[in-house]
């Protein structure tokens, strides 16, 4: 009889508790009946995630944006204060660097097309 479908990402608080605890991949694999290569990617992806935010970098997801735009995920609602406004300042200033940029693209076409 197959297996239910199980996203690893449901038991994110297990695998990291189990690898605090100094298991590796496969015991810990073995222990949630997962698969060694899904153990590894889970973590890779965790601790990018993790160095990106510590570093104040926003997080970007692929697809189409949320629509309740004035929300945090909720990644970066589990963290401090300070991690969480680092975040905003983050996706602002990637607002703005984009607004420049088109500002500055819109410019170049008006000027190479004699236009001022």
């Amino acid at each position: 009889m197959p297996r239910s479908y199980r996203h690893i990402s449901q038991y994110e608080k297990e695998v990291l508790d189990l690898k605090q605890k100094g298991y590796g991949r496969k015991a810990i694999a073995e222990k949630l009946g997962f698969t060694e290569i899904q153990v590894k990617n889970f973590l890779y992806r965790y601790n990018q995630n993790q160095r990106k935010i510590n570093a104040g970098k926003s997080l970007h997801k692929k697809g189409r944006p949320c629509k309740k735009e004035g929300e945090l995920p909720p990644s970066i609602q589990r963290l401090d204060k300070l991690a969480q406004m680092r975040y905003v300042l983050a996706s602002k200033e990637r607002y703005i660097k984009r607004l420049e940029m088109e500002n500055e693209l819109m410019r170049d076409f008006l000027s190479l097309t004699e236009r001022k």
